[in-house]
Formats: C-alpha cells, sequence, structure tokens
C-alpha cells in the first residue's frame, strides 16, 4: 500500500485544487444541460467564453492563496482548515456574481455564468476540495498505523477533551495506539458512535477491559474527581491495564493537546480530596487592608498559604525565610504571575529576636502566620539542639513580639507528630504549641494552632522520594511493611490553615480531618504500577527498618484529649490538658542551660510527660 509519509510540495496542492475547481465548473455545466454531451455544443460553448473560463481559474487562484488553504498538512485536516476552504469558496462565488452584475450593467451583456451554474459549483467543489483532504487523511492514519502492531486503548470520557485526545492519538504516527472505544457514565451518549468510534458504558469497564483485550486507558476529563480517578486506577491496574490521563488544558501548548501532555496520573492526584468551600465573605472581612507576615514563607505550606492570602486585598504581605534560595525561587514565581506589588521579601532566621523586633517595628503586621520549622524527624534526632532553638525558641520569640505589636491574630502551623512524640522533632512541636496556648491570654493577641499531617508533594515528604527512587531505577526504600501516614494537599491544608484563622477566638488547636491513612508499602507499589512498571521485578521495595525517633502509626490526638466539632466539617477543636504551672519556668531553663544535649532533651521529656523515644538514644531518658 502507498505510504504518505511526506509533505506535498504546495504548488502542487494548489495545482490539484483548481483542477478540482475546472472539473466541479464542468460538472455543474453538464448537471445543468442533463448531462448532454454533444460535443459540437461544447466546441462552441469554450469558443464563446473561454475568457470566462480563464477569468474564473484566475479568481479562484487569487483567492485559493489569500485563504492560503494549501498551506495546511492534508494529512492533519482539522475543521479550522474546512473553515478556510468554506471562506474561500464563499468569497471566490462572491466576487463572480459581483463582476457578473459589473458587466452586465456596465457592457449591457450577459452575466460572466448563470446563477444556477454558480450554485451548483459552489456546492461541488467545496464538497470535492474538503472531501478529498479528509479521505487523504485517512488514508494516511490507515497507512502509518499499520506499520507495527498498534496498543489497544479506551479513553474514559466521550466529551470534547476526549475527541481531541482521539484526534491526537490518530494524527500522531509515533504514537503506536488504536482507540477501540470511549468509555463515560452519560445515557444519553452510551451506545452512540462518536467520530465513529463506539461509546461503551462506564459501569461495564472491568468486563469490557478483558473481552476487549485493552491496554491502556486514557483518562480525558478536566477535573476528575479524586473519588473516580482511585476507582479507575485500582480496575485498571487490577487487570493489568495501564492508565494515563490527559493533562489540564491550561497546561497545553499554545491551546493545543500534545502527545507530551498524555501522561502518567501523579499518585497525589488520588490521595487528595474533594476542593474545599471556604467562607471568603469572612475571609475578605478579616484580611481585607491588613498587613500579613509569613514565616517559612518558602517551604510548601508558607508559600501555599502566601498564594491563598494574596487573592484577597491584603495591605501588605511580608515572607521571611532564611533559605535564600527557596525564597528567591518564591519571588520569581510572584514575580511571574505580576504579584509582587505589595510583597516585601526577607532573609531572616526567627531565632534572632533583635531581627525580630526590628522586623515589627518596620511592617507592624496585623497578623502573623508561623510556618518556619524544622521538620524531618532522623535530621532533629541527631541535631536535636536545632529543634529546640527553631521550633521552641524562635516560636517563643514571635509569640513574645506577636504580644509587645499587639498583633491581632497569631496562627501556628503546627504537626500529628506533636500528639504523643516518639522523636525530637514532634516533642519540640508539642512544647510550641503550649507556648502559642500558654500566651494567648496576655494581651488582645488571639493565639491559635492548627494540627495536621503530612502534606503531599512538599519539601522531603515521601512521594517525591519514591518517585526519584522510580527514576534512578530503584529500590524504593520503605521503613516497615506495617507503616500507615495520613495525607493531605497543600491547598487544602493552606486552605484550612484559613478557615481556622478566620473561626479561631484564641487558644484553640484546631485538628483537621485527614481522612484514611494510607500503607506506605501500598503507596510505593501503586507509584511503581503507574509508571508503568512491576514492582520487586522492574523496580525493588526494600524494607530498610524504622529510623530513629520514627512512628509506625501517627496520630492526630492524645489519649487524653476529647475533640468539639466547628461549623467546617474537616475541622475540629482539640481540648488539651491543662498546663503545668511550672511550664514557662522549665521552657526558660530548657532554652538557657548549657549545652548539654541530653539534659535539654530529659527537660522535654518532662515539659511534655507522654514524650516516649522509639528507637532512639534518648530512650534511656524515659520514665518507666
Amino acid at each position: 500500500m502507498l505510504k504518505l509519509k511526506t509533505a506535498t510540495p504546495r504548488w502542487i496542492i494548489i495545482v490539484i485544487d483548481l483542477f478540482v475547481s475546472i472539473f466541479s465548473l464542468l460538472l455543474a455545466y453538464f448537471i445543468r444541460f442533463d448531462l448532454n454531451t454533444n460535443l459540437y455544443a461544447m466546441k462552441n460553448e469554450w469558443l464563446l467564453h473561454w475568457p470566462e473560463f480563464l477569468t474564473y481559474l484566475l479568481i479562484k487562484g487569487l483567492v485559493f492563496y489569500v485563504f492560503g488553504i494549501h498551506k495546511g498538512l492534508v494529512r492533519y485536516t482539522s475543521i479550522q482548515d474546512s473553515q478556510r476552504i468554506l471562506k474561500a469558496n464563499l468569497t471566490s462565488t462572491a466576487l463572480f456574481i459581483i463582476i457578473s452584475a459589473v458587466r452586465a450593467i456596465t457592457w449591457d451583456t450577459t452575466y460572466l455564468f448563470p446563477s444556477s451554474i454558480l450554485l451548483m459549483e459552489f456546492i461541488i467543489s467545496l464538497m470535492f476540495l474538503i472531501g478529498s483532504r479528509f479521505v487523504i487523511k485517512l488514508w494516511y492514519i490507515e497507512t502509518v498505523k499499520s506499520v507495527e502492531i498498534s496498543e489497544r486503548v479506551f479513553i474514559y470520557g466521550a466529551g470534547a477533551m476526549g475527541n481531541i485526545a482521539k484526534r491526537t492519538i490518530e494524527n500522531d504516527n509515533r504514537i503506536q495506539q488504536k482507540v477501540i472505544g470511549f468509555i463515560d457514565n452519560n445515557p444519553s451518549l452510551v451506545g452512540n458512535r462518536i467520530d465513529g468510534i463506539k461509546v461503551y458504558d462506564a459501569q461495564q469497564l472491568e468486563r469490557l477491559l478483558t473481552e476487549m483485550d485493552i491496554e491502556k486507558v486514557i483518562v480525558a476529563i478536566r477535573k476528575p474527581k479524586p473519588e473516580l480517578l482511585r476507582t479507575l486506577v485500582d480496575v485498571c491496574l487490577s487487570n493489568q491495564v495501564k492508565i494515563q490521563r490527559v493533562q489540564d488544558p491550561n497546561t497545553w501548548v499554545n491551546g493545543e493537546l500534545t502527545p507530551k501532555k498524555i501522561g502518567k496520573i501523579d499518585i497525589s492526584e488520588l490521595l487528595g480530596r474533594a476542593h474545599i468551600q471556604l467562607n471568603h465573605e469572612r475571609l475578605s472581612a478579616e484580611l481585607t487592608d491588613k498587613t500579613i507576615l509569613i514565616t517559612g514563607a518558602a517551604g510548601s505550606i508558607g508559600s501555599g498559604i502566601t498564594q491563598e492570602v494574596i487573592k484577597y486585598a491584603v495591605r501588605k504581605i511580608i515572607l521571611i525565610d532564611q533559605a535564600e534560595s527557596a525564597l528567591y525561587d518564591l519571588q520569581q514565581v510572584l514575580i511571574s504571575t505580576e504579584q509582587t506589588k505589595h510583597i516585601q521579601f526577607c532573609v531572616g532566621d526567627i531565632r534572632n529576636k533583635p531581627a525580630l523586633l526590628e522586623l515589627f517595628e518596620t511592617h507592624k503586621p496585623d497578623i502573623v502566620f508561623h510556618a518556619a520549622a524544622y521538620k524531618h524527624v532522623p535530621l532533629m534526632e541527631e541535631n536535636p539542639q536545632e529543634a529546640i532553638t527553631t521550633n521552641i525558641k524562635g516560636t517563643k520569640n514571635l509569640t513574645e513580639c506577636a504580644i509587645q505589636f499587639q498583633i491581632e491574630k497569631f496562627i501556628f502551623v503546627s504537626t500529628d507528630k506533636a500528639v504523643n512524640p516518639t522523636n525530637i522533632m514532634g516533642a519540640s512541636k508539642r512544647i510550641a504549641e503550649m507556648i502559642v496556648q500558654h500566651t494567648n491570654d496576655r494581651g488582645i493577641t488571639k493565639f491559635i494552632t492548627t494540627r495536621f499531617g503530612n502534606v503531599l508533594g512538599s519539601n522531603g515528604s515521601v512521594i517525591p522520594l519514591f518517585q526519584r527512587q522510580i527514576e534512578e531505577g530503584g529500590p524504593l526504600t520503605v521503613t516497615d511493611e506495617r507503616i500507615t501516614r495520613y495525607f493531605m494537599t497543600i491547598p487544602e491544608a493552606c486552605q484550612l490553615v484559613l478557615e481556622a484563622f478566620s473561626m479561631g477566638n484564641g487558644g484553640e488547636i484546631f485538628v483537621f480531618d485527614m481522612g484514611e491513612s494510607v500503607r506506605i508499602i501500598d503507596l510505593a507499589t501503586k507509584m511503581i504500577l503507574l509508571n508503568g512498571l512491576e514492582p520487586n521485578k522492574d523496580i525493588e521495595i526494600k524494607i530498610s527498618g524504622l529510623r530513629p525517633g520514627e512512628k509506625l502509626y501517627e496520630e492526630l490526638l492524645a489519649d487524653n484529649e476529647t475533640t468539639l466539632p466547628t461549623h467546617h466539617p474537616k475541622i475540629l477543636i482539640a481540648k488539651t490538658r491543662i498546663i503545668s504551672d511550672r511550664f514557662e519556668e522549665q521552657v526558660n531553663f530548657l532554652l538557657e542551660q548549657p549545652n548539654n544535649i541530653m539534659d535539654r532533651v530529659a527537660t522535654m521529656k518532662e515539659i511534655v510527660p507522654e514524650f516516649k523515644s522509639n528507637n532512639s538514644q534518648f530512650q534511656q531518658l524515659d520514665r518507666n
């Protein structure tokens, strides 16, 4: 079979289009004269009207050239190409009518062409010019797709995005795939054909995958719900079928879908939940014309809070972080979106109280979001003095500045590792929580704490680590087969922080609903499968053992804590135990005593009696 793999020269396309037009004109004449093929009459017609035929060719050629109908690749003919041909044909027919009218009026003679001829020529030439292009396109698709055995594909979603995905697959000869059908849950579409492809019922997906020997499912829905994605992924992976998705149209190049925008499903899309509905009116009232200070601004949560806060009519935002490069990166992101007009970027350290006092004096913030912290459990177990000075002393410095400068609200971002801590990091965050609570009644400032678990895609989190290990060929390291964690997306976490900020009256610890906990080994397995690989064959999963201070299971509430509901279904208030009268004295002793790390950790265990070290050198300090 002839294979159409090279671009036809443009002049050849122009010549063919003109021949098609001439043929259409002749056919129109034949139809008008009832297909009478009297050669003598035809010869007389040519001798009498040859100038009109030349005028016809000239006008057609010029109009076709101006509209550029020869420029598109015929094998990639699209609706836009058809529209250009329609406009060119309409324009040339209109010109014939105008010239005919001028000629008839000016020279008192006949029209250039009879009206019936022009109408038939328009219809016939339009049909042949467009039809021939689509015939060649179909021929091309069949020839290039038959070179190799094609992968059998279902497209989930029979809407506009599904159709675009189908055409992208068919038009790119590098994609050796064959679209077998659409899958959709719309009853009005099921059983019909769209662009020649049948639409099947989504409820029958699992049966169809087996019966029709499907090798891949491509999800072509703009914003699929996480619950739907989870179900599709489970069905496909359990049947050894690959699954991919079409990325959001906002990421397409020049608004056009390319094969690179059909890729693997990100594991974070499966762990996310439904979008949170914020009380924008109340948030706007709280944030409008206010100066906001965000610590740890270059981190995952700090930058996420920044992206949420800039949506409101704030007076000024001060972003502080000690990580210069990360803060610079955030600055460049905000500059690219032209959102830096009211933002001040400050490289600084919350452990440096004189610098903090100067910052508060200069900018006079109304609201503080405190997200700065050291958070990596194994590193803080090896460097406990850094956790103490940053997480505890840094928080104390900020609360004292907030009281001195009469800040309206202070929102502290904590972690589930502060609950029944088994490591230095968790204990340091629990003490920071207690500092924030203990300071609440000392001035007009309302001190609020938010507590939640792991954030998907945050710096140093498990998902980027697993993805990097997959790209390097493995192994994926899981500390224990039983280990589980709660996960939340960055936008969800930041939106809940803002909602807690708006509803807080001071002294609360808001606990976020984290959903179901996830086994890390299951997470690793699914990530390998989503990359089109097989666990423990292509990529090994290695059990490395619990790290110092690491828990098997995270908690959001301590044993002696209960919760109260709020108006938001995903936010609860934790009722914590009463803080000891000696708390302030103990914290000062912890921060001021000589740098004997064992003594300092022992003091932390006095302040937080439930702090029991796990798999750590500090277990010897635990009381039985």
